[in-house]
């Protein structure tokens, strides 16, 4: 899922940098108004823990690799998908500048992929799912698998434009993957939010037996 700098042309890549860089200033935005002394030490532990749970790579073929993702995890448990573009930005700035996970020109693709299209598939599934299945449980595994899997998908399609490998193999290869991975995330997404509501409920964007949103 991180995109070596090799793996895509330079103008292809400038296209998602740019495309990165309006959602990182609305993430920014974001920040700016919701994060205080109760949420910052979230984020930063967030952060740590999609840092971590992204370490574990599976070869996937065509030299890519699949790992879990972690934007539907943010983007539920702070109310927002710019929280995802917001953590998932710094996460993969830190391990494509110090660790070298992923390219520093295609860092936008990557941000996209898994901040934006992980936040935003995450977060909008989530506010659907829990209206219809009244579990904020279940609805979180699910729309932690599809943000997921959908993320994959797009890797695979912008690998296909870049010309790195073909469509249908690819999205197969990165589907078949990351649709096994995904309900792993989903699990531990569930997971951390019924271990965040017994611990620091108040920390929650949602109540989680109504589903509803939490007062302010």
């Amino acid at each position: 899922m991180h995109i070596p700098d090799a793996f895509m042309p330079l103008p292809q890549a400038a296209v998602y940098w740019l495309l990165a860089i309006i959602f990182i200033a609305l993430a920014l935005k974001w920040a700016r108004k919701e994060l205080n002394e109760d949420k910052i030490p979230l984020v930063a532990v967030l952060a740590a823990g999609i840092f971590a749970i992204q370490a574990f790579n599976l070869p996937v073929g065509m030299g890519t690799s699949g790992h879990l993702v972690g934007g539907a995890l943010a983007a539920i448990v702070l109310g927002s998908p710019y929280a995802a573009v917001f953590i998932l930005t710094i996460v993969l700035i830190i391990q494509g500048v110090i660790f070298g996970d992923g390219g520093i020109t295609t860092m936008g693709a990557n941000i996209i992929n898994m901040g934006v299209i992980g936040g935003f598939v995450g977060y909008y599934s989530f506010q659907g799912l829990k209206s219809v299945t009244k579990n904020v449980y279940i609805s979180a595994g699910i729309a932690a698998w599809l943000a997921c899997f959908i993320a994959a998908l797009a890797c695979a399609i912008e690998m296909a434009i870049a010309g790195t490998f073909p469509l249908i193999a690819g999205m197969t290869a990165m589907g078949i993957y990351h649709a096994a991975i995904g309900v792993i995330e989903g699990i531990i997404t569930a997971v951390a939010i019924y271990l965040i509501h017994n611990v620091r409920p108040d920390l929650l964007s949602f109540d989680t037996k109504s589903g509803t949103e939490a007062p302010a």
